[in-house]
Parts: structure tokens; C-alpha cells; sequence
């Protein structure tokens, strides 16, 4: 029995493969399928199942390009209906894969189709469970994104619980839980960073199989939820309905472009998306365009921030194209006309306008905020304000920012932050791009800004 986590940090996301005498599985893979269709190749195996936990809601998954590739089956768990050949298994029941067994447990309430599997050895011996998005490390799975019009947060809540007392907490404590999600995913509320835990641990510790019954787990997992991000639904819509072969979308995305073309396609509508880090994108940049660096959780950003379908040229460092062009189909955005040959220097080489944002230390900030008007943006999610604001700071999510910019004065001067200078960078670009010049950027955020002595206080 060889078991491999393939987890992938932007997303959050683990993937995993199993495999027994040459026969593999693959659970809840990615559109990039490479890794695993060499990983098998490497072991001289075949892959035969693709299982999915669930229509996922984050990306778009690998399981028709793999099913396309190898022939493997893709199995999902009862009431699952897609738009192509599946196989819905039945609660409790059992594939052979070589000399081992994966045992599919029904687990409703994070989605309705929602599963965990069972992992066995040669002798039926329980050897670990790969819990999806029902359960994870500290936390478990939000029951918001489960699109049926009749059903409620709080009965998906009900169902989780059940789900989790019924078929997982049954478990033995030193079972290995292979969870779908790490820290940073926003499938839960409020993850941890283990990606691989026990049964009993998190019988011990996970705060939500800690409280005092049913009712009170429906309460602590159905309140308190930042609002998914916009693409959610729109991925788990891909997934059900079918989506087209990710070498394709390469091949039709990683166009080089020139600095005119770049120009008459931002002036049709297309947004420039620029990857680079925020603490390039600030010193110069292409007027108009929106900064979503590649070195944080890039694909999730843009599918909250920009609207799905929308036309998108990237700037990116040389050799990263490729990367940019990827992230964003992992998440479905797909309708890329190309990139700027060259990147940022091929349009400063053509002596165009460039356009810069200002950024001040956290030493710097008493100092700012001695001027009359100048006026503090908190762009962090509304989870992340009961750590402490800066006392009098507008709390506008980064999420929510371009929907609620009519509210905001460009003649004010903003003073903008978030956890660690990754959102604030962006929010920046958005409010540039609408006319706001009067902003500065906070370096490294709110963790800067403790380190500094600086008072804090907790909103009401």
C-alpha cells in the first residue's frame, strides 16, 4: 500500500493518491493532472478510480482529464448528477483497488452528496480516512454552499453533525484523517494548519466536536461565515456540467503580446492583471491595472475580485507565464487573451505612462494619522477584526471594496492595510484604478503595525 499527499499551498488543497499492486487511486485531484498521471507512471501503475468528496466549489477538478487520459472511473458519492458518465456509489459501499479497500461513507452536510473514504488494508483493517470537506483539522466544513432552495445553513449544519457523530466519530482515536483543506481555505471557517491529523485528536481538540450537542454545533458552524467567495458556485457548476481539457486552455491562453495590443484590448474593457509581488507592482505600473501577486493565494483573489468571464491580459515576470495562465483555469477563469511579452520592462521600455502607490512603515503611522485627513481602510475579513483595529478605522473587506467604493471620498487620504501587505496591495490597485490618488499602502499590515506598539481595540 503506498499512500501521497499532493498538496498545493495557493489553494489550500490536498489532493491524494493510493495505490496497491499496480492499481491507483486519485482523490479530489486538480485541473493540472501531470503530477499524478506521472506519479503512477513512475510506480508503473494504472489509475482505475478518480473519487471525488464532493462538486467541489474552490477549483475546478482534474477528474475528467484524468478520466480522459487513463480511463479511470470517476465515482462520486450518493445523489451526485452530472452532465457525464459517473458512477454514484451507495453509502457503505466497497472498491477493491489491488489488494486493498476503499470503503465510500455518505456524509452530508457540507454538500449534499458530500463523502468520506475509508481506507483498508489487505485484511479489512481500518488504515485511514480521507475526510473532503467534511471534517478537518479544527474545524469542519461550511454548510452554506450547498445550492438547494429548500434546505437552510442550519439544516446542512444538522445534517454535518450527524454525518460526523454517525460515520467518522465512530472511528478508532489513531485512524490518520487526510483532510481536503489546510489553513487558508474557505471551505471552513476557521481551519488549521495540519494537513494530516488522527480521529482522536480531533476528538480532543477540533472546538466544534467540543460543544454541547447538536444544537449548539448547528450554531457555532452555521454563524459567523465570511460570505464565499463569488466564483464558488460557478466552479461547482464546472464540475458538475463538464469543462474543456486543460492543455487546451493552455494552449489558447499563453499568447504573447504587444504593447498596442495590450492597449486597444484595456480600452475595449479587458482588465490588466498584474502577478507580479506587491512591493514591485508598487514602484510602477500600468495605469488602470489591478495587482494579485502570484506569490499568495492568487487564483482565489482573482475569482473574488473579478467578476467570471471577464477578459483578462497578465502581466508577469519572464518565465512565470505559464504559472499565471494555470492558476487561473484551476479556479475556471479561462477567457485569457494572452500576456505582455516581456512583462512590466517591455512597457517601460516603450516609454509609456507608468503610475506608482506609496507605502509608509508602521513606524511611520502615528505620524500619518496626525493628518487631518487621512483616515485608516481595515481590508481584512470581518473574522480577523476581533484580534483588534486600529480605533476609528473604516473595516471594508477587501471582498467587498469595489461594490461599496461610491462610499468613499477620493478626496480623503487612506492609509490602507490588511494582515500583511498581500490584500492591502490590492485593494490599493482597485481604489488607483477608480481614481483614488490620495492612498497609501501600510507595509507588512496589522502584524507590522503590533510590533510597533501600536494601540489597538477591539469593535463592538
Amino acid at each position: 500500500m503506498y499512500i501521497q499527499q499532493l498538496y498545493t499551498n495557493c489553494l489550500a488543497e490536498a489532493a491524494y493518491y493510493i495505490e496497491s499492486e499496480g492499481e491507483a487511486a486519485i482523490i479530489d485531484p486538480l485541473r493540472d493532472t501531470q503530477p499524478y498521471l506521472d506519479l503512477a507512471e513512475g510506480r508503473n501503475a494504472k489509475i482505475r478510480y478518480v473519487f471525488e468528496t464532493h462538486f467541489h466549489a474552490d477549483f475546478v477538478s482534474g477528474h475528467l482529464d484524468i478520466q480522459r487520459k487513463t480511463g479511470a472511473e470517476i465515482v462520486y458519492g450518493p445523489g451526485a448528477k452530472a452532465a457525464y458518465p459517473i458512477y454514484e456509489a451507495q453509502d457503505m459501499e466497497v472498491f477493491q483497488l489491488g489488494a486493498i479497500f476503499i470503503q465510500l461513507l455518505h456524509t452530508p452536510g457540507h454538500t449534499l452528496e458530500s463523502c468520506c473514504l475509508l481506507l483498508k488494508d489487505e485484511n479489512g483493517k481500518n488504515q485511514a480516512v480521507f475526510t473532503g470537506d467534511t471534517l478537518f483539522a479544527g474545524d469542519v466544513g461550511r454548510p452554506d454552499l450547498a445550492v438547494k432552495s429548500d434546505l437552510s445553513k442550519e439544516d446542512l449544519a444538522g445534517m454535518l453533525y450527524d454525518s460526523i457523530q454517525s460515520k467518522l466519530l465512530v472511528l478508532e482515536d489513531d485512524l490518520i484523517v487526510y483532510p481536503g483543506h489546510g489553513a487558508g481555505s474557505a471551505c471552513g471557517k476557521n481551519i488549521g494548519k495540519e494537513t494530516q491529523t488522527t480521529i482522536g485528536a480531533q476528538r480532543k481538540t477540533n472546538p466544534t466536536l467540543n460543544c454541547g450537542g447538536k444544537e449548539e454545533f448547528v450554531n457555532l458552524v452555521a454563524n459567523g461565515l465570511d460570505e464565499p467567495p463569488k466564483y464558488f458556485f460557478m466552479d461547482a457548476a464546472i464540475n458538475k456540467n463538464g469543462y474543456q481539457d486543460i492543455n487546451e486552455v493552455l494552449s489558447k491562453n499563453a499568447i504573447a503580446l504587444r504593447v498596442d495590443q495590450l492597449l486597444q484590448e484595456q480600452q475595449k474593457g479587458t482588465v490588466v492583471l498584474d502577478t507580479r509581488n506587491p512591493d514591485e507592482f508598487e514602484k510602477g505600473f500600468v495605469p488602470g491595472s489591478i495587482n494579485i501577486g502570484l506569490n499568495g493565494q492568487y487564483a482565489v483573489w482573482v475569482g473574488t475580485l473579478i467578476d467570471f468571464g471577464t477578459p483578462l491580459i497578465l502581466i508577469a515576470d519572464e518565465g512565470k507565464e505559464q504559472e499565471a495562465i494555470l492558476r487561473l483555469a484551476r479556479v475556471g477563469f479561462e477567457r485569457v487573451f494572452g500576456y505582455l511579452d516581456g512583462g512590466f520592462e517591455t512597457w517601460l521600455k516603450a516609454g509609456k505612462q507608468v503610475e506608482t502607490i506609496a507605502s509608509i512603515d508602521a513606524a511611520n503611522l502615528n505620524e500619518e494619522l496626525g493628518i487631518e485627513t487621512s483616515k485608516v481602510i481595515d481590508v481584512r475579513n470581518p473574522s480577523e477584526w476581533n484580534t483588534g483595529i486600529i480605533d476609528g478605522a473604516e473595516l471594508l473587506p477587501l471582498s467587498k471594496l469595489e461594490s461599496k467604493i461610491n462610499n468613499l471620498d477620493p478626496e480623503q487620504t487612506y492609509l490602507i492595510h490588511c494582515a500583511g501587505g498581500y490584500r492591502s496591495m490590492m485593494a490599493a490597485s482597485i481604489l488607483k484604478k477608480h481614481g483614488f490618488n490620495r492612498i497609501k499602502n501600510i507595509r507588512g499590515g496589522i502584524s507590522k503595525i503590533r510590533e510597533h506598539g501600536f494601540a489597538l481595540v477591539i469593535p463592538q
